[in-house]
């Protein structure tokens, strides 16, 4: 049974509140139970960072650049990606929470058990992502992309597909009766999953 993600339980040891990071380079740095308040990480970029049991709040992501980085068990409170990209990242069991997601873009990388409930990925791309047990009720991904995405074990109910390409991407755990799936673009051995978890036998 699916628990869902796990944020920080501990209060965090230092906050960093109101600084301007504008394309500042996070690569290598190492943040642990950190708060981070109302930064500014715009045009930043980061290979190798590693920020675990963090705290974001009121954070923009703006136009930001991640690979082979880590937000491990972190939790993530009214910040913006706009333009935001993860590439190769570690966000398992991270939660995010009413964030705004533009031109949102994930390609590989693990994002087991991240909370997403009722985000707004409309548009988004995910790419070749492990999102095992990812918590996306009522998620908004009309018109996403959301390709060879491991979503085995995750929770979908009421989220929204409409227009979404989905092919490629594990949907064992997709009841097509609880999402909306209209227009959303999947492949023949895709759809016989679907029909088998409607009961209905593929022959």
């Amino acid at each position: 049974m699916t628990t869902g993600p796990t944020p920080p339980t501990t209060p965090p040891e230092t906050t960093i509140r109101s600084q301007d990071w504008y394309a500042t380079d996070l690569s290598g740095r190492h943040y642990s139970r950190h708060a981070f308040i109302d930064v500014d990480l715009t045009e930043s970029t980061g290979r190798g960072a590693v920020f675990d049991q963090c705290t974001f709040r009121g954070v923009r992501f703006n136009v930001s650049r991640h690979s082979g980085s880590a937000f491990t068990n972190c939790t993530f409170s009214h910040c913006v990606f706009f333009d935001t990209h993860f590439s190769d990242c570690k966000l398992t069991g991270s939660l995010f929470e009413q964030c705004s997601f533009s031109l949102f873009e994930v390609t590989g990388g693990d994002w087991s058990f991240v909370g997403l409930p009722g985000a707004d990925l409309r548009r988004a791309s995910l790419t070749g992502v492990r999102m095992r047990e990812a918590d996306f009720t009522g998620a908004r991904l009309e018109e996403a992309t959301l390709t060879d995405v491991d979503l085995s074990g995750a929770q979908l109910h009421s989220a929204n597909f409409i227009r979404c390409d989905l092919q490629g991407s594990d949907l064992s755990s997709l009841d097509p009766l609880t999402v909306q799936l209209g227009q959303a673009t999947i492949s023949l051995e895709q759809a016989a999953v679907l029909m088998t978890a409607m009961g209905v036998n593929v022959v």
